[in-house]
């Protein structure tokens, strides 16, 4: 008996809209459903997550997910949930987008599956980038009236002045650029179910009526969207202070990428553990009921990031991450400090107070160095001798054992870095240049 996609979705909370009859499809037979993405940048991040983890569901329930990046319609700008119209990319630059995501995508889907619901990626400019705007009119265009375009939310919404620069005819067309995907891979590949965010409610179900209204009304044509996933405050999901949190580690660090789940609220660690990992209801049960008994302990926060950053990094990259968390509040040594790159130390001692000092310091006492003017580590060069005479003061995280120590090149992490530390919890990152 096939796994019920739709009610693993329902318990996840990751169903917003369903057409009548799509549940059914998916019991009778094995589906092939596609969803898209946008390659308009070389990396998913966390807001796509919701919908790859459809298509992960949907493979694991039998069926077979066919990811369709929009090479074509990446060119245009899709109007919907978007007050303006996006930058349109050169098609080196979609290529390269294209590759980059597929790597990220394989660690959800399996494109080598054997048997016939292997995952497979296609590219919406395959098929249109030969498509003649003549031929698009006959066969595309006279099937759906403007009266049905205008009636869909996102375009009116850019019409009636909420959005600043009107719709662009381009843009206008994007619904049927899109609708015409679903009935190319309907007729290609087999596809009868469309998935997606429930901002592309409009876009999907303008796609089911292109295959009823070209190939006949009793085709079997259905769209199923997830919810658009927001804080418990009901701020956008996924963006930090210093914007998106990334896919790639280059973007976004995994140690980053970990302390991001690492630091949800305890409501949105129990949607997020449902949505964004593969455990099953049983143990997520015994996991929210754990946690609510003991919420100090952050066993949803600590699962949820450990399930997440090892499903899109490594086990490897994940306990550097946990290493590089221990930094701060645990006991860590200077090999500690060694093991991580440059951009994770940055991260990890992000918000630190910092200062510069030039390379001609080096070879002086610490008390000299680190007392600098404009410096404010030490209230005095008499408070940090008995600091360090009590054992308070360390240097990359080594017991400083005397004040006239010298701090030379040899200290310097990653040749430019030296991290005092004051007591227990005060850090300050000094740069040498």
């Amino acid at each position: 008996m096939r796994k019920n996609f739709v009610e693993e979705l329902k318990w996840r909370g990751m169903l917003a809209q369903i057409m009548p009859g799509t549940e059914e499809l998916l019991q009778k037979e094995m589906v092939t459903a596609y969803l898209g993405t946008d390659p308009t940048a070389d990396s998913l991040h966390i807001g796509h997550l919701c919908g790859i983890m459809m298509l992960r569901h949907l493979q694991r329930c039998g069926h077979k997910p066919i990811i369709l990046v929009g090479g074509a319609t990446g060119m245009i700008g899709d109007p919907s949930g978007k007050s303006q119209e996006r930058n349109l990319l050169n098609s080196d630059t979609l290529y390269h987008n294209q590759e980059c995501i597929k790597k990220q995508v394989a660690k959800f889907l399996d494109f080598e599956a054997e048997g016939p619901n292997a995952a497979e990626m296609v590219n919406n400019y395959d098929w249109m980038k030969d498509f003649t705007f003549l031929d698009f009119a006959r066969e595309v265009g006279k099937h759906i009236t403007v009266n049905y375009m205008m009636a869909k939310e996102s375009v009116q919404q850019r019409l009636n002045g909420t959005a600043r620069d009107g719709l662009s005819f381009t843009e206008f067309t994007y619904q049927l650029l899109q609708g015409y995907d679903f009935l190319y891979l309907y007729q290609h590949k087999g596809v009868k179910l469309q998935l997606g965010g429930n901002d592309q409610w409009g876009n999907m179900t303008t796609g089911t009526e292109l295959i009823r209204r070209t190939l006949g009304n009793e085709t079997e044509a259905f769209a199923l969207t997830c919810p658009l996933i927001t804080k418990a405050d009901g701020k956008k999901f996924g963006k930090t202070e210093s914007g998106n949190v990334w896919l790639d580690r280059n973007r976004t660090t995994p140690y980053a990428f970990y302390q991001f789940w690492l630091n949800v609220t305890d409501d949105d660690a129990e949607r997020y553990i449902k949505i964004f990992t593969s455990i099953e209801k049983e143990e997520i049960d015994t996991l929210v009921e754990e946690h609510r008994q003991d919420p100090g302990r952050r066993i949803l926060q600590k699962r949820l990031a450990e399930e997440v950053t090892c499903m899109v990094h490594s086990a490897e990259d994940l306990e550097m991450a946990k290493e590089a968390s221990n930094i701060l509040f645990g006991k860590s040594t200077k090999e500690s400090l060694l093991k991580l790159d440059e951009q994770t130390f940055l991260d990890v001692f992000n918000g630190v107070p910092r200062y510069e000092i030039g390379k001609d310091l080096l070879g002086l006492p610490a008390v000299d160095i680190f007392n600098q003017e404009g410096m404010e580590i030490f209230p005095s060069k008499s408070e940090m001798r008995k600091l360090v005479k009590g054992g308070g003061v360390s240097l990359n995280k080594e017991k400083l054992n005397a004040f006239d120590q010298p701090v030379t090149s040899s200290d310097l992490i990653d040749g430019k870095y030296l991290l005092v530390q004051k007591g227990k919890k005060n850090y300050f990152l000094v740069t040498v240049k």
